[in-house]
């Protein structure tokens, strides 16, 4: 019996990662919340989503506000998670980070791209 119940109870655990919004090639990649905040407050994406022609350039001031070319938002972090709202509700991506690059992942895929620039040298 107890077998079994830790055969379960690792096939639990390995559906509570797949259900993340992310799949980093292994969990223990995912960055911090603090991580991924140090990594892009005060810094400008620029990058593009999976859709075709989506290249795009963003500011994350660190009080959490986004400027765009002509919107804004508000962002914040989870453990391996951003999120982003820009006057709806959040729309949040898995986060891989390696140096300035930065990974987008949603439903397992990637969904986005870009590199992190330091400050908005586009003064948005």
């Amino acid at each position: 019996m107890t077998l079994h119940i830790n055969s379960i109870r690792k096939l639990a655990a390995v559906g509570a990662v797949l259900s993340v919004p992310f799949a980093p090639a292994f969990a223990q990649d995912a960055p911090t919340a603090d991580e991924i905040s140090a990594a892009v407050s005060d810094h400008t994406y620029q990058g593009s989503m999976s859709s075709g022609g989506s290249g795009f350039s963003e500011y994350y001031a660190a009080d959490g506000s986004i400027r765009g070319s002509d919107y804004t938002g508000k962002w914040h972090t989870k453990d391996g998670i951003m999120c982003f709202n820009y006057g709806e509700d959040d729309r949040c991506f898995g986060i891989t980070l390696d140096g300035p690059s930065m990974v987008m992942y949603k439903d397992g895929e990637i969904d986005g791209n870009g590199m992190l620039v330091p400050g908005n040298p586009q003064n948005f």
